[in-house]
């Protein structure tokens, strides 16, 4: 098979899937319109990619890192490869008018992809001649760190191209999911987004404070949630199984359910939220934090990659 990818947007997220794809043995041109975000992602690209090699997230970091070409012209990155993937801003129009561009330049055999956190593909593919080879990968942030991926068609995305899309994701090391239909924020942001509003509602009506909160998913929920989903959870947290979880509990959730009313992220709470987190953690080490977070991602996905076959 043809490995040849090319990233529209060096940005977090198409540097991410640089690195993705070129520590898989693909060749991947990184397309970005402005010098100083090409110069700043090869900077990130070659750091992280050495800090990986040390975890044992990549067999050979130099190797990889030169498979990856810094390019300036929008038909230069796409010319050859079989997977076009874009991630510029939450712009619908910039959405439609990229991929028009990509449906005209791209080779009959590539897929059209795009990183959208919530833009579903039939708002910016309907027109495309080449409508069928479109779809959302929609990864989690750092995608090269955390390796769930949403794949999710428009009602016109060819069976096909989506077990081709599924077909490379699996094949560059990611995880993906197949979502049957589409909706607004697919599956991960509409989980997390349930999660976000009840968490808010909590600290909000003064039930609990920011920190507290965190701190019962980092410290409890998250643990779990770390090797194994809610289903697989319930399905041990009672002797008989799901059934049985649900017949002991299912009533209580709906009792809670009842109280947990949508609220807006008003400007007082999100402001007061603010200021408890520079308490914590000054602005100014933002980065610094960020780049901690990555490092533990490194050492938890490392740890899963040797307990893997226990799984």
């Amino acid at each position: 098979m043809n490995k040849s990818a090319a990233m529209i947007g060096a940005g977090l997220i198409g540097r991410a899937w640089a690195m993705v794809f070129a520590r898989a043995g693909w060749t991947v041109r990184l397309y970005d319109s402005h010098p100083a975000q090409l110069a700043n992602a090869r900077d990130y690209i070659a750091a992280s990619l050495a800090e990986q090699e040390t975890a044992g997230l990549c067999d050979a970091a130099a190797a990889a890192e030169a498979r990856i070409e810094y390019v300036s012209s929008l038909d230069d990155a796409v010319a050859g490869a079989v997977w076009v993937h874009e991630q510029l801003p939450e712009q619908l129009a910039l959405k439609r008018d990229v991929f028009a561009q990509l449906d005209r330049i791209a080779g009959d055999d590539a897929i059209l992809a795009s990183s959208t956190s919530a833009i579903p593909a039939s708002k910016f593919t309907e027109n495309l001649t080449g409508r069928a080879r479109c779809l959302v990968a929609h990864p989690v942030n750092p995608p090269h760190l955390i390796p769930v991926v949403e794949l999710c068609g428009a009602p016109w995305t060819a069976r096909a191209t989506v077990e081709r899309a599924h077909a490379i994701m699996t094949d560059v090391g990611q995880v993906p999911i197949v979502v049957r239909r589409e909706l607004d924020g697919f599956i991960l942001n509409r989980l997390q987004g349930a999660l976000l509003t009840e968490a808010m509602r909590l600290v909000g009506e003064g039930y609990v404070s920011p920190e507290d909160l965190d701190k019962t998913i980092k410290d409890g929920l998250g643990l779990r949630w770390s090797f194994m989903g809610p289903f697989e959870t319930i399905d041990l947290n009672a002797p008989g199984g799901v059934v049985d979880y649900c017949e002991r509990y299912g009533e209580v959730y709906y009792e809670m359910a009842q109280t947990q009313l949508p609220r807006r992220w008003d400007e007082a709470l999100v402001r007061r939220i603010e200021r408890e987190r520079r308490q914590r953690l000054p602005a100014s080490e933002l980065d610094a934090r960020s780049a901690w977070r990555d490092r533990r991602l490194i050492e938890l996905i490392a740890h899963k990659r040797r307990t893997r076959d226990s799984d």
